[in-house]
This record gives C-alpha cells, structure tokens and sequence, in this order.
C-alpha cells in the first residue's frame, strides 16, 4: 500500500517470513492509519486470500495471526487447518518468535475425563461481584455447546441460591466432564452477598443443589440438607472468580479486600484458581472481533490487587445482547474453559491413592482367584 509504512523492523519482518514459511506479504490494513474500525477493516482485507494480522502493546510484544482463509463478513464459522498464532517478540521487546498451532479447545473438553473414577466430573465454583459476569459465563459456556444463545442460570442481584449446572454436548448430548457451581454474589458491606464461611462449605462439599442462603445465619451441621460426608466427587477442584475488566482499577477498597480473603480461604484448601476477566470487547470496543486483543494494563492491575500470578489470569467475553454465537466470543470462553480444566486436573493429582488400591484390588482379585484355581486341584 502506497505511502504507508509497516512498524516491523527487517528483522522482524525476517522472522515473521520464516514462520510463513518464506512467503512474501504487503500491506492491506493499519489500525493507527485506516482507524480502529471493524468495517473499514474488513473492507480491505476481505476476500484477499491468507492473511497476516499483527499486534503490538506497549510492553514491546509483537503478536498475532495467521490462516490460510480469507476473511469474511458473513460471520460464520470457517475451519483452517494450517491456522496459527505467533509470537515475535516477547518480555522487554526481546525477538523471539514463536510459532502456536491452533488446537481445538471444545474436542479436548469433550474428551477430557478425569483420572480418578470416583470424580466422573470435575467441579468449577465460579466467585464474583454482582454484575460482572458470574452467572453469564456458565450460560456463555453452555450456549457454546448447546449451539445457540440460551439461559438457564439466573444472572444478577435477585441469585441467592446455591446451584449445579452440568453442562450437555448438546440438547440431547452426553453430559461433559465438567460440573459449574453458581452461587450468590460477593458485595462490598458485610451481611450482604455470600459470606466467606459459606465458601468454605461450599468446597467442602456440605451445600446442596438448590440450597438459599440466609445472610442470617451460615449453614450448621444440623441445618436441613446439610451433606455430612461429602465425597471427593462432592467437592470444589477448580475456583473461578469473575471479574470486571472494565471495573478493576477502580474496584472499592471493601470489596478488593474481601476478594483477597476469599482467595485466602481458597487457598487453605489447596484449590488452584483462575480469573476471568470479563467485558474485553468493553474496553476494546468492535476492534475486538477483528484480533483478540489481550488486556494486559487491566490483567497487570488485577494481578496486583488480587495478588494472583498473571499466567492466572484469562481474557473472557460473555454472550449478553448477541442472538447467535461468534467465533470470537466461543474461542475466549473454550480456552478458559480448557484452563479450568487443567487446573483441575492438576488438584486431582493430590489424590493418588485411588489408583494405588485400585491396582492392589485387581491384584488381590487375580491372587483370590489363583489360590481358589490351585487350591482346587487338591
């Protein structure tokens, strides 16, 4: 393009060649130039063949896309096997390409099941404030993999009830291994919103399905619907708290330090956690359906306040005002869910003795029967 002028570097622009496996490119679009505008974007990139998108932030990362598709406005869905993301320079401006195959987040979660055969599925409690986004992520998570836009967890203030919600491959589907836990939001003044001795109950495994909480009075062991001897299969493996993207650097001192005693609690259990921060395409606006900008001011900020490593933190948009799914918006929320899962995973670890006496049980099983096949020839 004529008088406008790439910000890549000859070297950059070498790297960046050779993961394209030596292919020669021009320029068709600038953000900073054209405008930050999704139509005039695909006004010029559309129907122009394999495309490269490229981003920068002001940390000195350069980053993005490629496939061997052309654009489109349809907002369908297009498969790319030969799709990939990349990475040119990483911490400090360092030049350090990297070449990321795009994987399908939704097979490994249809696949996934849990090594311990008493925990068929993993258990995900999902924390926040009202109105971040709590209860929208298991009905975002849920439309992914019903195939349309649908609601079934009650979202905002009126929630004081404690629920399960499996998730189905499908309105008619087998169950998938993962379990959401939604519960009542977490509020700045003390009395109101979930109260901390409750989660504790919660990862426990105490709290039924259905359970109202009495901002009164915390769940006793001799309180109706009280589970006495949870089993593993019963208890939390996975927290998520949600979390405002847009929100976060002005989050109320109460409310910031009630989410730090909370992540304390959590962590007394050993339970590994993962944020979801919500609204990006709030903060980016409609340039966020053109690459999946990465909050990483908002993502340092939470990390700071909530004192939790940011490789621990995910970028997530939840179906609100949108009839039917994107693209876009399904690829953040399968990748936080695929996250969860190995974060749970990782917890499961702990409990290895299943598998042990397993094995002495078949053991034993094979020695009774030999013995009785021996004994039985005298």
């Amino acid at each position: 393009m004529a008088g406008v002028k790439s910000r890549l570097t000859q070297d950059e622009v070498k790297q960046l060649q050779h993961l394209l496996g030596s292919r020669q490119f021009s320029l068709l679009y600038k953000a900073s130039v054209h405008g930050y505008n999704a139509s005039i974007f695909h006004a010029k990139c559309d129907a122009q063949g394999p495309t490269v998108a490229v981003a920068y932030n002001g940390s000195g990362y350069i980053f993005g896309g490629f496939t061997c598709q052309s654009y489109v406005s349809s907002g369908g869905y297009i498969n790319d096997e030969k799709a990939f993301l990349f990475r040119l320079k990483g911490k400090e401006g360092v030049l350090s390409p990297l070449k990321i195959p795009v994987k399908t987040a939704s097979g490994e979660i249809r696949s996934y099941k849990p090594y311990l055969n008493s925990v068929p599925q993993i258990r995900i409690l999902v924390l926040g404030p009202i109105g971040a986004g709590k209860s929208s992520f298991f009905n975002s998570v849920n439309s992914v993999f019903r195939g349309y836009v649908t609601s079934q967890a009650i979202a905002g203030s009126d929630n004081t009830s404690y629920r399960t919600y499996p998730v189905k491959d499908g309105r008619d589907g087998k169950p998938l291994p993962i379990i959401f836990c939604d519960t009542m939001g977490i509020e700045e003044k003390s009395g109101t919103g979930l109260e901390i001795d409750e989660v504790s109950n919660i990862i426990k495994g105490h709290v039924p399905d259905r359970y109202q909480f009495n901002p009164a009075a915390t769940l006793r062991s001799d309180s109706p619907g009280y589970v006495k001897t949870p089993s593993l299969k019963d208890q939390i493996h996975c927290v998520a708290f949600v979390i405002d993207g847009c929100k976060i650097e002005i989050l109320p001192e109460k409310l910031e330090e009630k989410l730090k005693q909370l992540r304390r609690k959590v962590n007394q259990f050993g339970i590994p956690q993962l944020v979801l921060l919500t609204k990006v395409d709030e903060i980016f606006g409609e340039f966020f359906r053109i690459i999946h900008f990465v909050p990483f001011l908002q993502m340092r900020i939470t990390a700071e306040k909530l004192g939790i490593p940011l490789a621990q933190i995910v970028p997530v948009k939840n179906y609100c005002s949108e009839l039917d799914l994107l693209c876009d918006v399904d690829i953040l929320l399968l990748s936080a869910v695929r996250q969860l899962i190995r974060l749970a995973e990782s917890y499961l670890d702990n409990f290895p003795f299943e598998k042990i006496n397993d094995i002495f049980a078949c053991i034993k099983g094979r020695i009774d029967s030999l013995a009785f096949k021996v004994g039985s020839l005298y």
